[in-house]
């Protein structure tokens, strides 16, 4: 699974390939590698979560504050770490989370920015975020929304809506992207991802599942 929050969701991406929104710049320059509130390991808490397996692996965040996606090739088989690099923006009372499509390599397919010439080297996926005590709210943003105001002529940027699929690529340097996260209503009024905090360690957790999974306590 790669959780709605790295493919439908780490699910601003709504990297399901289908409905995207990418951004020339990030917000503003003050953008940092690490969020502490983020550190430990976090599982599936929203209403679509496996009944099945209600706190499946989501991702977890170590101590040097490095992101990694979980991802369960085989059911029973244990988890397989993908390090995705993430940067936080911290502006007036909100959070945004900021992923490059460069560092989506391993996760996802992209194809390039839709009619922006020469293609960009990298262009960015930003989402808002809510953290309290132990879960985590991720809001993204709203492609519809954005293409919208894309095609009303007021953000600069593109639209690619063919073949039931909808890419937006909006422009404009750090200054005018950090205006529109503040100023612009383009992002989801809902969280498409929600994550609790567990107080286990990966090891701890893989034990606990597995003796689930044999019947017997761990």
């Amino acid at each position: 699974m790669i959780l709605r929050i790295v493919c439908c969701a780490l699910s601003m991406l709504a990297l399901a390939a289908c409905t995207e929104t990418r951004f020339e710049s990030t917000p503003g320059d003050k953008i940092v590698a690490c969020d502490p509130a983020w550190k430990g390991l976090w599982v599936d808490a929203s209403a679509n979560a496996s009944k099945s397996e209600p706190d499946e692996l989501a991702f977890r965040v170590d101590q040097e504050c490095r992101f990694f996606m979980l991802e369960r090739p085989e059911k029973d088989g244990p988890p397989k770490q993908i390090h995705i690099p993430l940067n936080y923006v911290h502006d007036q009372g909100k959070n945004y989370l900021v992923i490059a499509d460069n560092q989506l390599g391993e996760v996802v397919d992209l194809a390039p920015v839709h009619g922006i010439k020469p293609v960009p080297k990298k262009s960015f996926f930003i989402a808002r975020y809510e953290v309290d005590h132990d879960r985590l709210r991720i809001y993204p943003v709203d492609a519809k929304r954005s293409a919208s105001l894309v095609i009303d002529e007021v953000l600069d940027g593109t639209v690619d809506a063919s073949n039931k699929q909808l890419h937006v690529y909006i422009q404009g340097d750090r200054a005018k992207v950090l205006d529109i996260v503040r100023n612009k209503k383009i992002f989801a009024e809902k969280p498409d991802a929600e994550v609790r905090r567990i107080k286990l360690s990966l090891e701890q957790y893989e034990r606990k599942r597995s003796a689930r999974r044999a019947g017997k306590s761990p």
